[in-house]
């Protein structure tokens, strides 16, 4: 018996460090931040035409990743609706083809090239800037380790962090962005600070006119809108102004109040 006892409990302890853990969003949110400034791997995935798409593909410029699993009817829809949302937004207010959005399927024994391409349909997302992807188990595992996100099993499918990680043009994770149901300038404004911001210097016309659009565009929630603020420019041309009148007096104060000059 104590030999049986001993044999039994070996498997028993095996079996209890296999079961997934608790999903905890505190260290969930912990271990994504740890993947800012991480640069995601090249990894090659199928498009919901099943053709292969690379990571790379898509360096050059910023890049927008959702994850989500298809069998999923509660949070997965909300978040591809508020990307949708923003990516509208964006559009509008960056240049459209500035970046690009795809959406993971991270359930790989599910979420086929066609799975992925009924969920699209069903969500009403055609942009042509985003991208609906299938990917084999291990490097699912390797792009869900480098954008920080966590998953566990569950009796609804899987417990999951909301995420959407926006990239840089280098494939580095610049923002992680939380919650199911976000408003458009939670992705719209990393997206304007990569695209107009990062800038070595203004050397020229469109780097000073980039400058300018990082700092006068802003986002309006009446209209769920970006729009332009010529206040700026009002404000300098008549701060100018100003300066150049109150400059007018002063020189002539100044010169009324010279003594005159005597010639001999």
């Amino acid at each position: 018996m104590a030999c049986f006892a001993l044999l039994l409990s070996e498997p028993l302890a095996q079996a209890k460090e296999a079961e997934p853990s608790v999903f905890d969003p505190e260290a969930a949110i912990a271990h994504s931040q740890k993947a800012v400034g991480r640069v995601v791997g090249e990894a090659s995935f199928l498009n919901s035409a099943r053709e292969p798409v690379s990571l790379t593909d898509f360096r050059g410029h910023p890049l927008v990743i959702n994850l989500v699993f298809t069998s999923c009817v509660q949070s997965c829809p909300v978040i591809v609706q508020s990307l949708a949302r923003a990516v509208d937004v964006a559009q509008e207010a960056l240049e459209a083809e500035s970046f690009s959005v795809i959406t993971v399927g991270f359930d790989s024994a599910d979420d086929t090239p066609e799975r992925m391409r009924a969920y699209a349909r069903g969500q009403g997302i055609d942009q042509p800037n985003w991208h609906f992807l299938s990917g084999d188990p291990e490097t699912l595992e390797q792009l869900l380790e480098d954008l920080g996100f966590l998953y566990f099993p569950s009796p609804r499918g899987f417990d999951h962090l909301a995420q959407t990680s926006v990239l840089d043009a280098n494939g580095r994770v610049y923002q992680q962005v939380y919650g199911a149901n976000f408003d458009p300038p939670a992705v719209v404004e990393p997206l304007k600070s990569l695209l107009f911001g990062d800038l070595d210097g203004l050397t020229s016309l469109n780097q000073i006119v980039d400058r300018i659009r990082l700092f006068c565009t802003f986002y309006d929630p009446a209209r769920d809108r970006y729009s332009f603020d010529y206040s700026f420019f009002i404000m300098l041309i008549v701060g100018g102004l100003s300066l150049a009148g109150l400059a007018t007096v002063l020189i002539r104060a100044w010169l009324l109040a010279r003594p005159p000059v005597h010639r001999a």
